[in-house]
Protein backbone atom coordinates (compact mmCIF):
# COMPACT_ATOMS: atom_id res chain seq x y z
CA UNK A 1 0.00 0.00 0.00
CA UNK A 2 1.23 3.37 -0.98
CA UNK A 3 2.19 5.76 2.13
CA UNK A 4 0.75 8.84 3.05
CA UNK A 5 3.79 11.03 2.06
CA UNK A 6 3.81 9.30 -2.01
CA UNK A 7 -0.27 9.57 -2.21
CA UNK A 8 0.29 13.21 -1.55
CA UNK A 9 2.98 13.68 -3.99
CA UNK A 10 1.40 12.27 -6.54
CA UNK A 11 -1.86 14.62 -5.73
CA UNK A 12 0.58 17.42 -6.43
CA UNK A 13 1.20 16.47 -9.97
CA UNK A 14 -2.60 17.29 -10.34
CA UNK A 15 -2.80 20.22 -12.92
CA UNK A 16 -3.37 23.32 -11.09
CA UNK A 17 -3.21 21.95 -7.60
CA UNK A 18 -1.70 23.90 -4.94
CA UNK A 19 -1.61 22.09 -1.87
CA UNK A 20 -2.65 18.67 -0.14
CA UNK A 21 -3.90 16.97 2.94
CA UNK A 22 -4.64 13.75 4.67
CA UNK A 23 -7.20 15.35 7.88
CA UNK A 24 -8.64 13.23 10.37
CA UNK A 25 -11.91 14.87 10.68
CA UNK A 26 -12.93 14.18 13.59
CA UNK A 27 -9.81 15.88 15.49
CA UNK A 28 -8.97 18.42 12.56
CA UNK A 29 -5.53 17.33 12.59
CA UNK A 30 -3.15 16.83 9.69
CA UNK A 31 -1.91 13.31 8.90
CA UNK A 32 0.29 14.47 6.07
CA UNK A 33 0.36 17.51 3.37
CA UNK A 34 2.33 19.01 0.49
CA UNK A 35 2.42 21.78 -1.08
CA UNK A 36 1.08 25.23 -0.10
CA UNK A 37 -1.70 25.83 2.45
CA UNK A 38 -4.82 28.24 2.02
CA UNK A 39 -3.21 31.49 4.50
CA UNK A 40 0.16 29.66 5.07
CA UNK A 41 -0.70 27.46 7.91
CA UNK A 42 -1.64 23.34 7.01
CA UNK A 43 -3.26 23.09 10.50
CA UNK A 44 -5.17 25.57 10.25
CA UNK A 45 -6.86 25.01 6.80
CA UNK A 46 -7.03 21.02 8.47
CA UNK A 47 -9.24 22.78 11.03
CA UNK A 48 -11.42 24.86 9.27
CA UNK A 49 -11.85 22.61 6.65
CA UNK A 50 -12.54 19.84 9.25
CA UNK A 51 -15.28 21.68 10.83
CA UNK A 52 -17.24 22.37 7.09
CA UNK A 53 -17.20 18.82 7.22
CA UNK A 54 -18.30 17.96 10.52
CA UNK A 55 -21.30 20.53 9.53
CA UNK A 56 -22.25 18.44 6.42
CA UNK A 57 -21.95 15.34 7.83
CA UNK A 58 -23.95 16.04 10.49
CA UNK A 59 -26.30 17.57 8.87
CA UNK A 60 -26.22 14.56 5.64
CA UNK A 61 -29.58 13.50 4.24
CA UNK A 62 -28.15 12.70 1.02
CA UNK A 63 -29.78 9.46 -0.58
CA UNK A 64 -27.27 6.84 -2.47
CA UNK A 65 -28.61 5.13 -5.33
CA UNK A 66 -28.84 1.74 -4.01
CA UNK A 67 -29.75 2.69 -0.83
CA UNK A 68 -26.15 1.69 0.54
CA UNK A 69 -22.85 2.88 0.89
CA UNK A 70 -21.34 5.99 2.45
CA UNK A 71 -23.76 8.83 1.87
CA UNK A 72 -21.37 11.39 1.08
CA UNK A 73 -17.91 10.75 -1.48
CA UNK A 74 -16.62 14.20 -1.66
CA UNK A 75 -17.25 17.88 -1.15
CA UNK A 76 -16.30 20.45 -3.90
CA UNK A 77 -16.66 24.26 -2.67
CA UNK A 78 -16.38 26.93 -5.51
CA UNK A 79 -14.18 30.56 -4.37
CA UNK A 80 -13.21 33.24 -6.56
CA UNK A 81 -10.10 32.10 -7.18
CA UNK A 82 -9.92 28.48 -6.36
CA UNK A 83 -11.33 25.17 -5.85
CA UNK A 84 -11.29 22.76 -2.62
CA UNK A 85 -11.71 19.36 -3.25
CA UNK A 86 -12.64 16.77 -0.38
CA UNK A 87 -12.60 13.01 -0.92
CA UNK A 88 -13.89 10.89 2.37
CA UNK A 89 -11.45 7.96 2.41
CA UNK A 90 -13.47 4.89 3.63
CA UNK A 91 -11.33 2.41 5.56
CA UNK A 92 -12.46 -1.05 7.04
CA UNK A 93 -11.83 0.43 10.50
CA UNK A 94 -14.34 2.92 9.76
CA UNK A 95 -11.94 5.69 9.73
CA UNK A 96 -13.45 9.59 9.71
CA UNK A 97 -11.04 10.78 7.05
CA UNK A 98 -10.49 12.77 3.82
CA UNK A 99 -8.28 13.83 1.66
CA UNK A 100 -7.97 17.55 0.59
CA UNK A 101 -6.86 19.44 -2.40
CA UNK A 102 -6.78 23.47 -3.00
CA UNK A 103 -6.47 23.95 -6.31
CA UNK A 104 -5.98 27.03 -8.26
CA UNK A 105 -9.15 28.07 -10.31
CA UNK A 106 -7.81 29.06 -13.11
CA UNK A 107 -5.10 26.26 -14.08
CA UNK A 108 -7.20 23.21 -12.46
CA UNK A 109 -10.03 21.35 -14.21
CA UNK A 110 -12.06 19.91 -11.79
CA UNK A 111 -13.33 16.93 -13.55
CA UNK A 112 -10.20 15.73 -13.78
CA UNK A 113 -9.07 16.60 -10.48
CA UNK A 114 -11.80 14.60 -8.93
CA UNK A 115 -11.35 11.84 -10.93
CA UNK A 116 -8.10 11.70 -9.94
CA UNK A 117 -8.09 12.46 -5.99
CA UNK A 118 -11.04 9.51 -6.32
CA UNK A 119 -8.21 7.00 -7.40
CA UNK A 120 -5.75 8.39 -4.53
CA UNK A 121 -8.34 7.56 -1.74
CA UNK A 122 -8.93 4.41 -3.48
CA UNK A 123 -5.10 3.67 -3.06
CA UNK A 124 -4.97 4.66 0.06
CA UNK A 125 -7.32 2.02 1.32
CA UNK A 126 -6.33 -0.88 -0.75
CA UNK A 127 -3.03 -0.44 -2.01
Amino acid sequence: MPGIDQVLARAMGIPGVLGAGLIDWASGLTLGTAGQAPHGDHDAAAADTAEVVQAVARNATFDTAAGEGPPLEDLIITAARSYHLIRFVPTAFDSQTFLYLWLDRAQANLAIARLRLRDLAAELVTG
